[in-house]
């Protein structure tokens, strides 16, 4: 179980705007101590900024890092020995195809005019960040019985879709990251989940030339429920799954929206195992 005699420490990735910035906002709000990690030193301060105004000072420390390129087990040990032991892992920051051009969704980004760097730094922020920061912080919440690792993905069909490379296959490989990471976790008090808005968010890695109406596309806000159930103590038992933000029912018990909202991670349903021969004997 969580250690109930300190506010849990959360590391939330990507957390000065957008999605990361609604989560920050929410957990603190829960009482949770917040560790928040972007490249952007500015959107940071203006962050803190807004948690101090609040009246939480203390609880929103700022750690400037381009995930493109850094050390996890560094970054973790300046959060550890600022912070103390993180309890909670939330894999959120993103490249997205704004990073390639700014009128993709007029005009989709073919492979082929992905270049190779474009295509390293989404990798590397979408996915190597991923499995460098919950492998540098599994064994301490292994060791402690409890813990959360959250991965931020996003919708299984713009994985699969045209126009959405890197960021679709990238995301994948987090996807797919997720679920070994849960059946290697399993029973050691360590969840990984899933969870994703189910739809056009916005955010700042919507362009503001995007061809939508900003009122019209989901609000960063609703990441907010179902992620404090899925730190909460309720959740002890959920691993292995994705959840779909848009989805989850306030109307519903947080358990009851949790089976609404909720499906295995990845593509469990369509999944066969390789044909594999028996093991030899030694």
């Amino acid at each position: 179980m969580g250690d109930g005699k300190r506010a849990q420490v959360v590391l939330v990735t990507g957390a000065a705007k957008g999605l990361g910035k609604s989560m920050v906002l929410g957990l603190i709000g829960a009482g949770f101590r917040v560790a928040a990690v972007d490249r952007d030193r500015e959107s940071l301060e203006d962050l803190r900024a807004t948690v101090e105004a609040d009246g939480q000072a203390g609880q929103c420390e700022p750690f400037v890092e381009d995930l493109c390129d850094f050390d996890a087990q560094a970054l973790v040990s300046r959060i550890v020995q600022k912070m103390g032991a993180i309890d909670i892992l939330i894999n959120n920051a993103g490249l997205g195809q704004a990073q390639v051009r700014d009128d993709y969704h007029r005009n989709p980004v073919k492979f082929y005019e992905v270049t190779p760097q474009v295509w390293k730094n989404a990798i590397n922020v979408n996915a190597t960040a991923v499995f460098l920061l919950s492998q540098a912080i599994a064994p301490s919440m292994i060791k402690a019985g409890w813990g959360r690792i959250i991965n931020i993905t996003t919708s299984l069909g713009t994985m699969l879709r045209g126009g959405y490379c890197p960021y679709g296959p990238t995301k994948a490989s987090a996807e797919g990251l997720s679920a070994v990471m849960a059946a290697d976790l399993h029973g050691t008090g360590v969840t990984v989940n899933v969870l994703i808005p189910g739809g056009v968010v916005n955010t700042p890695m919507i362009p503001s030339g995007a061809p939508f109406r900003r009122e019209d596309l989901l609000q960063p806000d609703e990441m907010v429920a179902p992620l404090l159930w899925l730190v909460s103590e309720d959740a002890n038992h959920m691993t292995g799954q994705r959840f779909l933000a848009t989805k989850w029912s306030a109307s519903m018990t947080p358990r009851d929206a949790a089976a609404s909202a909720g499906a295995p991670i990845g593509w469990k349903d369509i999944a066969v195992l390789p044909v594999t021969p028996a093991f030899v004997k030694n």
